[in-house]
């Protein structure tokens, strides 16, 4: 089985069309998508025009849950953004996706870690220029009772990968479509794979017209989305 791994492509339809023409290439058999899939100020009803379009086993990220439900206490000015630029189709599909799913009996994929789509998993967040990575023991307890050779997360748009002890693989295939702070601005996704000596990860940074995106943030409002989406070097709290 080969995947195509997609997540956070946060309504950056230039970088998934990069993303997806690249995939044209991988000859995979199936495409997943991690979640938060169109809150972002660039084009977040043809994002979901596309990921509506694959057929891929796709899932709800945290985000997803803000732009459905505006009266979360999280939701956002992006997330408002995305709601009022979706079709009715578009919201219902967006709507009805689940939490976490699987792919046969190998893969188990969620947003953030199993039981929360707001908790980072591989990585915790930025504080300044840096992240912190969690023990083994931390990274194992999210993962109890998960059954799977492999698991998939997304949520902290980086992108790595790490086996725990007892031999399961698990993978962030990083952000289609909003890099921060690594200098980075190529859009992001993994392939996973299970050949001969086991499941295999290949973490693929495209590069896209990082320029046109970040002027249609620019266009719709979103100032501080500009040089994010541009150099990838900007944090987080460039995006308020």
């Amino acid at each position: 089985m080969r995947l195509a791994v997609i997540s956070d492509v946060h309504g950056n339809a230039p970088a998934l069309d990069a993303v997806l023409e690249h995939v044209v290439g991988q000859r995979v058999d199936a495409i997943v998508c991690l979640g938060d899939h169109v809150s972002g100020p660039i084009d977040p009803a043809g994002a979901a025009e596309r990921l509506m379009g694959l057929g891929a086993t796709a899932i709800s990220g945290n985000h997803d849950r803000w732009t459905v439900d505006l009266g979360t206490r999280r939701a956002g000015a992006v997330d408002r953004f995305a709601r009022s630029r979706l079709s009715p189709a578009q919201f219902d599909w967006l709507a009805g996706l689940p939490p976490t799913a699987r792919v046969g009996d190998e893969v188990f994929v969620c947003h953030g870690t199993p039981d929360d789509d707001e908790m980072p998993w591989l990585d915790n967040f930025y504080d300044g220029r840096t992240t912190t990575l969690p023990s083994e023991e931390e990274v194992a307890r999210h993962a109890e009772g998960i059954d799977c050779a492999v698991i998939l997360c997304g949520h902290t748009h980086i992108a790595r990968t790490l086996r725990l002890s007892d031999g399961r693989l698990i993978a962030n295939p990083g952000s289609v479509g909003m890099q921060l702070v690594r200098g980075s601005p190529d859009a992001h996704y993994g392939i996973v794979e299970k050949g001969r000596r086991g499941w295999q990860t290949a973490l693929i940074a495209v590069p896209y017209d990082t320029e046109a995106a970040a002027r249609l943030a620019e266009a719709n409002g979103f100032p501080g989305w500009g040089d994010s989406i541009r150099h990838g070097w900007a944090g987080p709290e460039s995006l308020g």
